[in-house]
């Protein structure tokens, strides 16, 4: 096993000590299964005290969170508006448009962030039976370019949604990391916001699996139990899930976690940004760094530091921090990163023409 802690996903982080030892606590003795256990009531009225009045349901992927969440408030003659970046529209297979119906209409933005005048030309149609009805619009907080919103922007946004009987729905993978972002609190950035329905988990932020949908309307969650159920997504065991939100949102550990994980795309951000060849492309406000690196340098680089590509025509690379990254890591990472692009810019054979 490779002991190296990479740049390619939060997802590639182990597990959270204090989250290991909540779920061995809930490993004891037998409970009610399917949610009827006293850690289940616990974990959602924990989240209740973050983010205010709301029906939660506990679910197993984010994935699964996202297309849930979206089925439950649409049909499948409507069409859900995202930016082209989002994890629905490029990363779930097309889930979300077999298990709904619906149809994504991706928006091209610059940052990963949809604004109201991006929106207007999407809106028409309505009533109209030879068109796709519009009826979710759905933002990533963090985005998936590392960027965050601030309550301003998904007020406007959800304010146009509600003007054209629209929903707004979140996906809140790496909510935690934008929170401590913008040094707020849940919910003034999901329900004081605006926000409808928010797929909210910390998997990508030191919890195993751990994911859930949130309503902020109780009308809208009327049906869930059964979508949830339908979509193979009700754990049996589900203390396991529970324990682990106990424990996440106890004691400031999620904030702990993200304002780590925040803090070392910041100092790799540093580290980098005056590397000759390298160009930053987006702001790093939560735990993603965006660059053009050399080409020829990212083989290389990738041997001992797994990352992804974002962009091949532009040379684009993505790196993310989590919990468990190490000033050590970043470091060493930045090291060999010069190295390698002083090594290849120096030969000629390597050059382009």
């Amino acid at each position: 096993m490779n002991n190296i802690h990479g740049f390619a996903s939060d997802n590639n982080s182990g597990i959270h000590p204090d989250i290991l030892a909540a779920i061995e606590k809930a490993n004891t003795g037998h409970v009610i299964a399917y949610g009827d256990d006293p850690f289940t009531a616990n974990a959602k009225n924990i989240i209740r005290e973050h983010f205010g009045e709301c029906e939660i349901f506990f679910v197993l992927t984010g994935t699964g969170a996202n297309v849930m969440g979206i089925a439950a408030v649409t049909s499948p003659f409507n069409s859900v508006i995202c930016a082209e970046t989002a994890h629905i529209n490029v990363d779930e297979c097309g889930a979300p448009e077999r298990f709904s119906g619906c149809k994504l209409l991706p928006v091209e933005t610059k940052n990963g962030k949809l604004t109201p005048d991006s929106l207007e030309k999407y809106m028409h149609g309505f009533g109209f039976e030879h068109h796709s009805q519009p009826k979710v619009i759905s933002i990533s907080q963090s985005t998936e370019l590392g960027t965050v919103y601030t309550p301003e922007e998904i007020r406007k946004l959800a304010d146009f949604s509600h003007g054209y009987h629209m929903l707004l729905h979140m996906d809140g993978a790496r909510l935690a990391n934008a929170v401590v972002s913008l040094g707020l609190d849940f919910k003034t950035i999901t329900k004081d916001a605006g926000v409808d329905i928010l797929s909210f988990g910390g998997t990508k932020n030191g919890m195993l699996f751990a994911e859930s949908v949130i309503f902020f309307n109780k009308v809208l969650s009327e049906d869930f139990k059964y979508i949830r159920k339908q979509s193979m997504q009700l754990a049996s065991k589900m203390r396991f899930i529970a324990a682990q939100f106990e424990a996440y949102l106890s004691n400031d550990l999620w904030k702990k976690n993200a304002s780590h994980a925040n803090n070392m795309a910041r100092m790799l951000h540093d580290e980098v940004i005056n590397i000759k060849g390298i160009k930053i492309t987006q702001k790093v406000e939560s735990n993603g760094v965006f660059a053009i690196i050399p080409e020829e340098s990212i083989k290389k680089l990738q041997k001992e530091y797994f990352f992804y590509i974002w962009d091949d025509k532009r040379s684009e690379v993505r790196w993310m921090t989590s919990y468990d990254t190490t000033e050590t890591d970043i470091i060493n990472f930045t090291r060999l990163l010069k190295e390698i692009i002083s090594t290849t810019t120096s030969n000629p054979h390597n050059s382009k023409t």
